[in-house]
């Protein structure tokens, strides 16, 4: 399958893995990986996720042009909205996800990177946007999360330019956490794996939603919602398990209940 799920110790790997097209994606491999961030979401012994791609020159270049512009979806496609959703087109997934940048991460690429929580990138990695040299604009949040991951000027010269930058410029930018040797990605995207899996993960998904859902309401709103998540999680086995780990000096031994 040129969408690979792997799951183990409470972290699940998705790999992109069509190399020789530069994991570009096509609309069988979008269905794919959209069946791949389901089990991701459903799945309750998978408390993190890492998304890569196969080989050592890709992440992903974005959708397959050579097969979707040629073959447009029929118009009454445009309002099956719920169909193959993806993380970064609608997919609700509250459990972290790691990026591991192994190169190219263009178009539809940097849109999933978009929507991860944590971002690592290989030294040789190159980040981009190009689909305005190509007719169209970027798809599935392009123009969307572009702005809220980077300040207006900085996603505009992406957006409207169409130009590559490095990962050394990514992480000035703010766009990626950690610029590693190709070497030390995987196994440093999996250290951090397993850092936010030892935590409790019904926190760790509730400190995500919130920090999102943040976005779209006032203060006010946001922090009556953080007083009600907190309540619910104090009455959970977890956070009794916390307190007496704690208590005991030792480390905790979450279920997620």
């Amino acid at each position: 399958m040129s969408v690979d799920l792997r799951v183990e110790d409470g972290v699940a790997t998705i790999t992109l893995n069509r190399p020789e097209r530069s994991n570009a994606l096509n609309q069988e491999h979008y269905r794919g990986l959209s069946t791949a961030w389901i089990e991701v979401r459903d799945d309750s012994n998978i408390r993190a996720a890492i998304i890569t791609g196969a080989g050592d020159k890709s992440f992903c270049a974005g959708a397959d042009l050579k097969e979707f512009i040629p073959n447009p979806p029929e118009a009454r496609e445009m309002w099956l909205t719920q169909t193959d959703q993806l993380l970064n087109r609608g997919l609700e997934v509250w459990k972290p996800i790691i990026a591991a940048v192994n190169g190219w991460c263009l178009g539809g690429g940097m849109t999933l990177l978009f929507a991860t929580d944590i971002r690592l990138a290989a030294s040789h990695a190159q980040f981009g946007l190009p689909e305005i040299k190509r007719g169209i604009i970027a798809g599935n949040g392009g123009t969307q999360r572009t702005l809220m991951n980077l300040p207006y000027p900085l996603a505009m010269e992406m957006l409207l330019t169409g130009d590559p930058i490095d990962a050394a410029t990514a992480k000035n930018w703010g766009i990626i956490n950690k610029v590693v040797s190709a070497d030390e990605l995987m196994p440093k995207a999996m250290e951090y794996a397993h850092r936010i899996a030892r935590n409790a993960p019904l926190a760790a998904q509730a400190s995500k939603e919130l920090a999102l859902r943040s976005r779209d309401v006032d203060l006010a709103t946001g922090l009556r919602m953080e007083q009600m998540f907190n309540r619910f999680l104090m009455s959970t086995q977890d956070a009794t398990e916390g307190a007496r780990a704690f208590q005991e000096k030792r480390a905790p031994r979450f279920v997620g209940n």
